[in-house]
């Protein structure tokens, strides 16, 4: 859950979050993670939205003892099993995005109603929606499809044997729907997927599985999705390791300081010639060493970032046993990537040095906000460029283009491919001269 903040920020207007469903029972952080979720919820309203799921009843609640039941198994761990029971009952069993995209926990049926739905008085129907259970009113029935049902790659509508509950659902079935509702994509869960994701019914139908390592630990990985403007699905697939914990606070300003310094040094990498220059008029006799003081102040006379060179020295700089600074060893430490460790030091001092210029044109390009280029919004943006500079050139030169930027072949540009264009480019030139 922590791992979804962190990648892609709290939930905002322009940063929307569907969860879809299972919440508790099989992990070791039920109660925490449902708090954390229903505080969201609270916090933003508008912009995060909790699909009920199977287990987000009181019988199944009941039977996966070991995960809600562990931390409540105190005085008073009836009424709170029943509370929850009500909460529950109250959770949406479904979301439509921008009236094209139908996201449920576990799938339809032939008598999918989604008018009926979003009429139904949800909190009155809260017992009995769990499996084996002999009664049910047409009611009960529409949930339980909701979320018990799986899809299939036969047509069709037959009972689910398997779960005791909800039907399998064919690609007839989705489309019987998609066309009564004018929908362009259903998105589940409910069943575990080895990659985190499947695409079933022509891709109309997409399974997301978020919890990796499931059974044990490399079993399988976890995915999420997300969707741009267009409604177009971009899968982030992850997997946790036993390495993955909480860092303690030392650990957290360690990180913070690293990533600090790692931008300090670029910046003085980005300034190496001036700072150079400023450090040989301290070095009369060449020796490539000056005093701490002069270091110093050619460190600030430079950058103009008012920082206290003289203890950060120990860790941009080496000193002699003599007390004076090797001054060229500033740009030692600077872990560039392999791709710039191959050009030229002068681009390599360029790149850095307009990095963030690069990172704005990136931004500019990425319409959607994604961290990824699509091949779309590159295609467009240099269809643009090309008739604003009155330059004849053919779409097929324009896709070789982007084909040759796409690096890893994965359909989208991310920065460091966006980076690596200009070093091919900067090489091709070198060869023609």
């Amino acid at each position: 859950l922590f791992f979804f903040f962190l990648q892609n920020g709290l939930p905002s207007e322009q940063n929307r979050y569907v969860f879809n469903g299972d919440f508790v029972d099989r992990g070791k952080n039920s109660m925490e993670i449902l708090i954390i979720l229903f505080a969201f919820l609270l916090i933003y309203p508008n912009d995060l939205h909790l699909n009920r799921g199977n287990h987000e009843d009181y019988i199944m609640n009941l039977r996966y003892i070991l995960g809600v039941g562990q931390y409540i198994l105190q005085d008073h761990w009836k009424q709170i099993l029943c509370l929850l029971r009500d909460v529950f009952s109250w959770l949406p069993l479904a979301t439509i995005i921008d009236s094209k995209v139908l996201v449920l926990h576990g799938g339809i049926s032939d008598t999918t109603d989604l008018d009926f739905l979003n009429a139904l008085e949800r909190n009155k129907v809260r017992d009995r929606i769990h499996v084996r259970v002999i009664l049910f009113s047409f009611k009960n029935f529409a949930i339980l499809d909701i979320l018990w049902s799986d899809p299939r790659s036969q047509n069709g509508c037959t009972p689910n044997k398997c779960r005791g509950g909800g039907c399998y659902f064919g690609p007839d079935v989705t489309a019987k729907l998609f066309e009564r509702y004018n929908l362009k994509m259903l998105i589940r869960s409910h069943e575990f997927k080895p990659e985190g994701y499947e695409i079933s019914h022509d891709g109309k139908v997409i399974t997301i599985f978020s919890a990796s390592n499931y059974y044990e630990e490399g079993s399988n990985r976890g995915a999420y999705i997300k969707l741009n403007p267009e409604l177009t699905p971009r899968f982030v697939q992850y997997q946790v390791s036993k390495f993955t914990r909480r860092q303690n606070l030392r650990e957290r300003v360690g990180t913070i300081e690293s990533s600090a310094l790692k931008s300090l040094r670029e910046k003085i990498y980005a300034h190496r010639s001036e700072l150079t220059s400023a450090f040989a008029q301290y070095d009369v006799n060449g020796t490539g060493r000056i005093s701490v003081n002069d270091w110093a102040a050619a460190m600030e006379s430079v950058l103009q970032l008012e920082l206290p060179w003289r203890m950060l020295r120990s860790q941009l700089a080496q000193m002699n046993p003599d007390g004076e600074v090797d001054f060229m060893s500033c740009f030692y430490d600077l872990k560039m990537g392999q791709p710039i460790k191959e050009a030229q030091p002068a681009l390599a001092e360029t790149l850095c040095r307009y990095r963030k210029d690069l990172e704005i044109i990136f931004n500019i390009i990425d319409k959607d906000h994604s961290g990824l280029i699509s091949l779309e919004e590159f295609s467009q943006t240099w269809r643009l460029f090309t008739s604003h500079l009155g330059i004849d050139i053919q779409d097929d030169s324009i896709d070789k283009l982007v084909l040759s930027i796409d690096y890893n072949k994965d359909g989208h540009i991310d920065f460091n491919e966006f980076l690596e264009a200009f070093h091919i480019v900067h090489r091709l030139e070198k060869k023609a001269n």
